[in-house]
């Protein structure tokens, strides 16, 4: 059953690519696809962690922000061409994501993407993981790790690939970095600092997001490596129409709130979870 399912959002997946610059709403993939939008719309969210509206709407403002950057073609154009009936509409939805104007990200000539294709794994997923799974990464690890930033490079605005992979090797070398696997492949990633209790990358392959893989980090951190420690991480603003999710996700593993920030001139905010000996201590 689990494999018809990922052979059926991958087939979506496939079909969006093949047709980014066509209208794409979820009665038109399922159509093309001779299955219920229903139960489509259902499984996709489940497996990929978005809707086919979310996933299709990032994707196309993705291309549109290489297209902006990489080519000269006029902004309406490059609006018609991402699915919208007019520059101001584009403008908007952009401006919402991007934190900035299509005029003014294509005068900036920085390019990032909002939104990779998403891979699936084929196989059955591991379902039972325990913190015990979650091992120091080696330098070996750093090529399977990296496609696993590509797949969530929606928790991470900005990011800078070539300074990212420097400071993973120094991670990796101060044993600061770690990962999950199933089987092959890398889904949970996560580079820290025991100085400040930071968490400065965290990622969970969207598939497996809603099995509490990223509970499982925290637990390894809070008790075996930042035990008694404050732990904090940074995130999207509340309102932020690029999150995904993890806000959300935060809250409900019990961070909280504390100062707004800008980093690499994107707005986020900053959160914070209590020790656990701290917690118990406040509720005694």
């Amino acid at each position: 059953m689990q494999s018809q399912t990922v052979r059926i959002v991958s087939q979506a997946i496939q079909y969006i690519e093949h047709n980014l610059n066509d209208k794409l709403e979820l009665d038109i993939v399922a159509a093309a696809l001779y299955y219920s939008k229903f139960h489509l719309h259902r499984i996709f969210t489940k497996t990929v962690g978005l809707t086919i509206h979310e996933y299709v709407q990032r994707r196309q403002l993705t291309e549109a922000a290489k297209l902006l950057i990489f080519s000269k073609k006029p902004i309406i154009e490059i609006a018609l061409i991402s699915g919208y009936e007019s520059q101001q509409a584009f403008t908007s939805v952009f401006k919402a994501m991007y934190k900035t104007t299509p005029a003014e990200f294509r005068e900036a000539e920085e390019f990032y993407p909002l939104q990779l294709e998403i891979h699936l794994k084929k196989e059955a997923v591991k379902m039972d993981f325990t913190k015990e799974d979650i091992k120091f990464a080696v330098s070996d690890d750093i090529e399977d790790w990296m496609e696993l930033v590509s797949l969530t490079i929606d928790g991470y605005p900005c990011l800078n690939k070539d300074e990212y992979i420097q400071n993973l090797h120094q991670y990796i070398d101060d044993k600061k970095a770690l990962i999950l696997r199933d089987d092959d492949m890398v889904i949970g990633a996560m580079g820290f600092s025991s100085d400040t209790g930071s968490i400065d990358f965290l990622a969970i392959h969207p598939q497996y997001r809603h099995l509490g893989i990223t509970k499982l980090f925290l637990d390894k951190l809070m008790d075996e490596l930042l035990y008694g420690k404050e732990i904090s991480l940074t995130t999207y603003r509340a309102g932020d129409k690029a999150d995904t999710g993890y806000r959300e996700e935060y809250y409900r593993l019990g961070f909280a709130e504390r100062e707004l920030l800008v980093e690499y001139g994107y707005p986020t905010q900053r959160f914070v979870l209590l020790p656990k000996n701290k917690e118990e201590a406040d509720n005694d």
